[in-house]
Order: structure tokens, then C-alpha cells, then sequence
């Protein structure tokens, strides 16, 4: 799999059922292999990962600090990989085999994985350096394991199959588990320097996230973050699959899905915005039906703020404007504003600094209350690394330090 060490899956498992039975002859038996093999599969292991899994004593093994850690993450790859192939064949109504997971292979599915990033063998081959007989070869061992398919030809490109879709999602959530556990070993040598990937939404990415990034950055500098924007149906599935840790930014209500958790850290109140000079701006008080008159630009359905940008009219009996331009991308609906007559809603820190050089402003008088919350949103059975709980606890601090800001900012100002 993609970053990860050419690990066998079988030495993997060979690893934590010697933890696990605290004996490399009570594995040898659980797993019908020899000792020496067992033996030699626990020395693999540790030579790929530069570490000890194990302080061998008269009475059997015992884990050391880096094997109790890689040993946690082995076991809930392992149980992503199981569920993977029990999913795939549940889906296909097909009865379930006794441990598939002892048959996949790291290979197939690092295969697997790199034919869907790349939509072809082609540039999968090309992508990953293994020859496209390779990989056509663990693609088709994997079908034939599972009994299903997994990939069909769509004219130039190879698509998954509805099989092959939920057996890579726990696939990745493998692969995850096993990179976060490299990091854990890292971090016992020289503490910090993990990997973190976050999704980020409008609001998140306009302030608080530079600013947690920031100082996260000076606190771990030899830590690495990946932000990655993108519409948040995107975001959530990377979620899922665990190509991305946690996703800050407006939370859905009630959560889209039952497995991830959000986090709510602060309410957000939109407000409707144009450009500085804007018609609104000339006539002071106007009646809220005027808002009828100009083009609206607003995120497709589904975003939060679409909701309530829907319920301000509804509420008032009045059906919303249509929409000529649907976008939730903050840099289009300010070019529109400073193009013409466009409205929006926004949180006031995303038009801070236009505000500031005096191209945007909030269009007052229009009395409406548009509270939404915003937070972290993560898998419920995400198990951070250091670096990821430092990164998910710093912007956590960002939000409360900015709360605080603002409610100073709002507090009345009394002489003497």
C-alpha cells in the first residue's frame, strides 16, 4: 500500500497473535506455521520497521513499548481487513468464508488500491512502479478469493465495482492504521514529526485553521500537515475511508452517517454580505422582500448555510430567489460581489480583510438570526497518534481563544 513498508500481511498477523498469546509457540499453533517460520516472521517485521516487537523471556515474549503500539494498530488493520472481505461477499449475497482475511494479501490490495487512485493499470503501473501484469495478476487472485467482482472496463478507464467500493474503504482504513502506527514508532524515537490530514470547509480555512497551523507548525516543526479542500460529501468519504483524520469547519445536523462523531466548538452567525456601495447600502431600512431583487449566490443543497439561506425567506413566507450560480467556494462568491450586485451569506472572518480594504460589507437591517455550529468532525473509532491529538487539540484551542475574542469584541464599553 502506498507509503507503507513491503509488509507480508501473514508476518503482520504472526506478530500480534505473539503478543497477543504472550508465546511464539502458542502462535505457531494458532496459526498452523512452525516456530522457526514464526520466528523468522516476527525478525521480518522488525527489521522492516527498525524496532524490537518483543523482550523474549524464559516463560515466552513479551511486547516492548514498540510492539504494544504497532501490535494495537496490526490488530485494527487486520479487523478493517476482515469486515472489508465479509462486507464484499455479504453485499454480493454470498454466504461468509472463514477467515478471508488470512488469504488477502497486502499485495492485492495495495493493487486494488492503486488501480482506483489511478483509473487504469496503466498509470497505476506507471504511478507505482509495479508492471501491469503485477498488478492485473493480484487484482484478478483477489476476485477469485472472494468470489466477486471488482473491476470492470468503462471505456479507457477500470471502475469499481459496488464490491470493490466497500472492500477499498476498509482497505484504507487499514493502510491508515498501519502508517499511524510507523508514526507511533517514530514518535518513540524523537517525539513529534507525525503525519496529519485534514479536510477543511469555508469557514474554518479563512482564519482559524491558518492560525492552528501556525502554531502548531512552531510547536512541531518537524511535523507535516495535508489540507485538503473540496465539497464536504468528498471530504466525508475520505473521512470514512481514512485518507483524512478529522474535517473542521459547519457541522451537519443530525451527522450525515452513524460513524463518525462531530465535536461542536463554537457558534457561527452568517450574515449577508455584497460588495462596499452595494444598492442596499444607499437605501438604509429596507423591507426584507427587496432581497428578492438581486442575484444570490449561495452553496448547492445540502451545505448548512444553504439551509438556513432557504429558511431566512421561507420563514417569512416568501419562496427563495433562484439560484443562476450555485458555489460554495468563498474566492467566486467574492469575485462575484466585487463584480456586481451579488449577495451571499457569510461568517463576518471570511470577508475580513476585503472588509478591511473596504471592497466588502454586511448588508444591515435585515434582521435575521442564521446560528450555525461549527466543529470537528472524525470516525468514531478513530485512535489519534500523538501528532494527530497535538494538531486536533490545538484547533481546538484556536476556537476557544476565538470565542473569548469575540465575545470581548461584542461586551459594551463602560467609562470609568
Amino acid at each position: 500500500m502506498n507509503g507503507l513498508p513491503a509488509f507480508n500481511l501473514r508476518h503482520l498477523e504472526a506478530v500480534a497473535a505473539a503478543g497477543r498469546l504472550g508465546s511464539i509457540s502458542a502462535a505457531s499453533e494458532a496459526l498452523h506455521l512452525s516456530q522457526p517460520a514464526m520466528t523468522q516472521a516476527v525478525a521480518k517485521v522488525e527489521a522492516l520497521l527498525g524496532h524490537r516487537m518483543f523482550d523474549r523471556q524464559p516463560s515466552g515474549v513479551q511486547p516492548t513499548e514498540a510492539g504494544r503500539r504497532m501490535i494495537a494498530r496490526i490488530e485494527r488493520a487486520m479487523g478493517y481487513i476482515a469486515r472489508g472481505g465479509q462486507r464484499v461477499r455479504h453485499g454480493a449475497r454470498l454466504p461468509p468464508l472463514p477467515h478471508v482475511e488470512r488469504r488477502v494479501t497486502l499485495g492485492q490490495l495495495r493493487a486494488l488500491i492503486a488501480v482506483d487512485d489511478a483509473g487504469s493499470f496503466a498509470v497505476a503501473a506507471t504511478q507505482t512502479g509495479i508492471s501491469q501484469p503485477a498488478l492485473h495478476r493480484a487484482a484478478r487472485d483477489l476476485e477469485r478469493l472472494l468470489e466477486v467482482d471488482l473491476l470492470v472496463r468503462q471505456g479507457r478507464t477500470v471502475q469499481p465495482t459496488r464490491a470493490a467500493a466497500r472492500l477499498l474503504r476498509f482497505a484504507r482504513l487499514a493502510q491508515a492504521e498501519l502508517l499511524a502506527g510507523i508514526d507511533e514508532l517514530a514518535d518513540l524515537i524523537s517525539a513529534g514529526g507525525g503525519r496529519v490530514s485534514v479536510g477543511t470547509m469555508p469557514l474554518a480555512r479563512s482564519l482559524l485553521l491558518p492560525r492552528a497551523l501556525a502554531r502548531f507548525a512552531r510547536a512541531d516543526p518537524r511535523a507535516s500537515v495535508d489540507v485538503v479542500e473540496g465539497p464536504y460529501i468528498e471530504l466525508l468519504s475520505r473521512l470514512r475511508e481514512g485518507t483524512l483524520d478529522l474535517l473542521v469547519g459547519a457541522m451537519r445536523e443530525p451527522a450525515p452517517v452513524g460513524d463518525v462523531t462531530q465535536v461542536p466548538l463554537f457558534v457561527d452567525d452568517p450574515v449577508i454580505v455584497g460588495r462596499t456601495g452595494h444598492p442596499l447600502h444607499a437605501r438604509g431600512s429596507f423591507e426584507f422582500s427587496e432581497l428578492l431583487e438581486f442575484p444570490w449566490v449561495i452553496a448547492a443543497a445540502g451545505a448548512p448555510v444553504r439551509h438556513r439561506w432557504e429558511a431566512m425567506f421561507s420563514e417569512r413566507g416568501l419562496t427563495p430567489p433562484p439560484l443562476r450560480i450555485q458555489s460554495g467556494s468563498v474566492l467566486v462568491m467574492r469575485g462575484l460581489m466585487l463584480e456586481d450586485d451579488w449577495l451571499t451569506l457569510m461568517s463576518r472572518d471570511q470577508f475580513l480583510f476585503e472588509k478591511r480594504a473596504g471592497l466588502l460589507s454586511e448588508i444591515p437591517g435585515a434582521g435575521i438570526s442564521m446560528r450555525r455550529k461549527i466543529g470537528l468532525t472524525m470516525r468514531d473509532d478513530w485512535r489519534p497518534t500523538p501528532s494527530q491529538a497535538a494538531f486536533a487539540a490545538m484547533f481546538r484551542a484556536v476556537c476557544g481563544e476565538w470565542t473569548s475574542e469575540k465575545a470581548m469584541e461584542a461586551r459594551p464599553f463602560r467609562y470609568g
